[in-house]
């Protein structure tokens, strides 16, 4: 076996472990499912990663046949909304704080899955897996890392609304904050994408980068409504999380770690300073805008410059 089957073989393996530690710690003082006649259900939480997992490994099947990554964005949003609806479907009483997390969530995946789907089919392909889909171990390692990202990411929303009916709560001031920041969020990613797409349909800008509206004041606005819209969803979701189900504070941080520093803004960054460095409109737009945090003044930017960076 080569290195690297075996580097995708450990991968898997690890991600795998990483949802079950998720699964059981989110499981704890939640509500159960009766299966049969078994005398204990089992924790809804747990059956919401285990499913997450085997939907990823599920949809690999025929994307490993057709060699194709086309289904990849839109069966992570697709597992996120099908969970989502399950887990409050059968959820022995869910409360006004569950049916707003799930509204969240579902929200949120209905926009995002088929904007990157329509993305990918317009590109005619993806440049992350121009290579990988000619592995098929490789590709599988993709899939099960799907899984774990949708596990994390999801896991506050999911544990908050798989707790059992003694650990509701009303819906209280925090978690009117955490609503007010979830949209939030969701406004600065959805214009954000808006912009970005408009500007590249334009044909007068080829060769150009936007300076306008918000990626004038952020490099990256979109990555930072997703976090910010995480962490709404999180604080809504806290003041019914109890013992280990404070393992799942790890979404927001998830969320942030994973589009920081591995596979948002580094790679994007990477991308323009391979074919933008040196340039003098790129590195003053480099210098005067920041990656992630919006600033809160308008720089002075040439609008004539080169373009840069992708829309997501």
């Amino acid at each position: 076996m080569s290195r690297t089957n075996r580097a995708a073989i450990i991968g898997c393996v690890i991600a795998l472990a990483l949802g079950a530690g998720i699964a059981l710690a989110g499981s704890q003082g939640g509500a159960t499912l009766q299966v049969g006649a078994t005398s204990q259900g089992l924790p809804l939480f747990a059956i919401a990663i285990a499913a997450a997992f085997a939907v990823q490994v599920i949809a690999f099947i025929p994307a490993a046949l057709l060699r194709s990554e086309h289904f990849f964005d839109l069966t992570g949003s697709l597992t996120f909304i099908g969970v989502s609806v399950f887990l409050i479907v059968a959820a022995p009483a869910p409360d006004a704080r569950s049916w707003v997390l799930t509204a969240m969530v579902v929200l949120w995946a209905l926009r995002l899955g088929p904007f990157l789907f329509l993305r990918v089919r317009r590109a005619g392909s993806d440049g992350r897996f121009t290579e990988i889909v000619q592995q098929p171990l490789v590709f599988l390692r993709v899939w099960v890392l799907q899984g774990l990202w949708v596990s994390l990411t999801a896991s506050a929303a999911w544990a908050a609304v798989s707790a059992a009916p003694a650990a509701q709560r009303p819906i209280d001031w925090l978690a009117a904050v955490g609503i007010v920041v979830w949209l939030a969020g969701l406004a600065i990613e959805v214009i954000a994408d808006a912009q970005k797409s408009a500007f590249r349909a334009d044909s007068r800008n080829d060769g150009r980068f936007i300076t306008t509206g918000l990626w004038s004041r952020s490099r990256h606005p979109n990555y930072f409504g997703e976090i910010v819209l995480w962490c709404g969803v999180f604080l809504v979701a806290a003041p019914v999380l109890t013992g280990w189900q404070w393992v799942t504070v790890l979404s927001p941080v998830f969320v942030t770690l994973l589009l920081t520093r591995v596979s948002g803004v580094p790679l994007l960054e990477a991308r323009a300073t391979k074919r933008w460095g040196g340039e003098a409109a790129y590195e003053r737009y480099v210098a005067e805008v920041p990656v992630l945090v919006p600033r809160f003044t308008r720089p002075r930017l040439d609008r004539s410059s080169p373009v840069s960076g992708d829309a997501r």
